[in-house]
């Protein structure tokens, strides 16, 4: 063993354990400890994923700035009404970013899918809505810290983990003094579906949450009643709403979320995040990130940075596009580089109707280009193919431990600016997420001692 390669002595440790026993101890703690996307446990992942020093600030300094310009394109995009067009936000999603939320910061809470690379952390796309994870993710950080082979790793290694809980309610709080609250411990709602598959993770939050002296329930849209004296719950006036319901829902299921939004058009309850985030959600804000149209409002350091993490992006459509420096048809131009582009949905979850071309035949290529032609309206986007990571993991398998090599999906998230912690999922395929049969570790950083 050595302590140059932290993946390395890991392995080494495992290798003298009883590995059916940890995969059953790992799994019995998930269940005990809610760590569960619906009935399957989060981490069948016998291995934490690790980062050097180097790393962390490496993913910080672009974090950081990728949220600060998906900020600075949503106010933008409130005096520019052909950036909303080039968005391809719907009527109705203008309509509510349209509404004045009474505070500037559109994403209280993001999250942005990456790939970290030796000299770069190739971005997928950012998550400005509701990006989920950061109480399961500090939840298995927490299991894997109490392991016996982590009290080992520990005598070769300086380990630390990263604890988003706390960062997030500092970024709810402070949302709520921009809006102007001044409730020294206001009352939140943490609101989503009683039906979804996360709901554990809200179990979690409001639990740590209320710990920290600060009173948190979790209900359903539908159970929000709106009335002059405020937003209520169950009898109890809302002060804050730790809104996880999709923009998507509240547009598709208005009458169920008729009360969430009266409430917030009338400034009666602070909703984090507003709802203008929608702006730098839309897979298209690489579009705006990687094109020349609105090159105006980024520095040249921030184009810079854009060019070297960013892929990039265009909306499918019959048009002409600069791209390496000279203009292109863009169609034809999507046809002859299948190998180099991934077609997803401008605003969908779970890789959704994503067709990688590099795994896709042309026939399949080309009626994957015919329907995003065909549903300009609701958006698609071309996105350059961007290099990705893989590392041997140990997996639990039929009873047993197998070596499995596993693309790794490394999400910072990011919290009023803010870097916060990481969820980090892993597959077998070239899509890494919960909802698509993937898994999550928690990320730790490490340095030999």
């Amino acid at each position: 063993m050595t302590t140059e390669d932290p993946i390395a002595a890991w392995h080494d440790l495992l290798r003298a354990e009883r590995g059916a026993e940890l995969c059953a101890e790992l799994t019995s703690e998930q269940r005990a400890r809610r760590l569960r996307f619906g009935d399957r446990v989060l981490c069948p992942f016998l291995r934490p994923f690790f980062l050097t020093a180097d790393d962390e600030a490496r993913v910080k300094t672009v974090a950081e700035t990728l949220w600060m310009l998906g900020e600075r394109v949503a106010r933008a995009a409130l005096e520019r009404p052909q950036l909303l067009a080039d968005l391809a936000l719907s009527d109705d999603e203008i309509r509510l970013v349209r509404i004045e939320p009474g505070y500037l910061t559109a994403s209280t809470a993001g999250r942005a899918d990456a790939f970290i690379l030796p000299d770069s952390l190739q971005f997928a796309e950012y998550n400005a809505e509701s990006p989920a994870g950061p109480a399961y993710s500090e939840g298995l950080a927490a299991l894997f810290d109490e392991q016996r082979l982590m009290g080992r790793f520990r005598e070769r290694y300086v380990v630390r983990r990263y604890e988003p809980v706390a960062a997030l309610l500092d970024a709810l709080v402070a949302s709520y003094r921009e809006w102007g609250g001044r409730a020294a411990a206001p009352q939140i709602a943490i609101v989503d579906w009683r039906e979804v598959p996360t709901y554990s993770e809200f179990e979690l939050l409001r639990d740590a949450f209320a710990a920290a002296g600060v009173p948190t329930l979790v209900c359903d849209p539908r159970d929000l009643e709106y009335a002059p004296s405020g937003l209520h719950a169950g009898g109890t006036r809302i002060d804050l709403v730790y809104r996880r319901v999709l923009i998507n829902d509240i547009v598709a299921r208005e009458a169920e979320c008729r009360a969430l939004v009266q409430a917030y058009q009338a400034r009666a309850v602070c909703v984090a995040n507003t709802l203008r985030c929608k702006i730098a959600h839309k897979k298209a804000f690489f579009a705006v990130l990687t094109g020349d149209r609105y090159a105006d409002l980024f520095s040249d350091e921030e184009r810079a940075l854009i060019r070297r993490h960013v892929p990039w992006t265009a909306l499918v459509e019959e048009a002409r596009v600069a791209r390496d420096g000279r203009a292109v048809d863009l169609v034809p131009y999507l046809r002859e580089h299948r190998d180099r582009f991934v077609i997803k949905p401008n605003d969908e979850y779970g890789g959704t109707g994503v067709t990688l071309g590099w795994e896709t035949s042309e026939a399949d290529w080309d009626r994957a280009i015919a329907r995003a032609l065909a549903e300009r309206a609701r958006g698609w986007v071309a996105q350059e193919k961007i290099a990705v990571r893989r590392e041997p993991f140990p997996i639990c398998d039929d009873g047993g431990v197998a070596m499995r090599d596993m693309l790794v999906d490394f999400a910072p998230y990011v919290f009023r600016g803010r870097l916060a912690g990481f969820l980090t999922r892993l597959s077998a395929t070239g899509l890494a997420n919960v909802t698509s049969g993937g898994g999550q570790v928690p990320a730790f950083a490490v340095a030999p001692r």
